[in-house]
């Protein structure tokens, strides 16, 4: 059994997209998936951290979850490493709509691209 995150915007579950930057999502999608590539269960946190946070505290928020995914599309070096420092691994430059993101990871296709936003990310994205 394995847990992964994905930053999501609206509440809407598997239906959702990604988030552009990890940290500033409103919520997380957490779905825990049985050895059997199986989707157990789907839970949403609200990130208490989306409009200040300091280096850390999303690691934190979602290791206490026990995630050991974030599937993400902007990201940078230093919180990939605090990621790491807190035993998740992360895939980042993803994009789109979770279930088929999803559905992509579970067919072992799904890889780490770089993502470089051509403009600052916004909230509304």
């Amino acid at each position: 059994m394995v847990k992964m995150a994905f930053p999501i915007s609206n509440h809407k579950g598997l239906n959702d997209h990604i988030f552009e930057h990890f940290g500033h999502a409103p919520a997380f999608l957490i779905v825990e998936i049985s050895e059997d590539k199986k989707v157990l269960n789907i839970d949403i946190i609200d990130n208490i951290y989306q409009e200040t946070h300091s280096p850390g505290e999303v690691p934190s928020l979602l290791a206490n979850k026990n995630v050991k995914i974030l599937i993400c599309k902007g990201i940078g070096r230093r919180a990939i490493e605090l990621f790491e420092q807190s035993g998740i691994k992360v895939i980042k430059g993803i994009s789109g709509r979770v279930k088929d993101v999803l559905k992509e990871y579970l067919s072992g296709k799904l890889e780490s691209k770089d993502y470089w936003p051509r403009q600052k990310w916004s909230k509304n994205r």
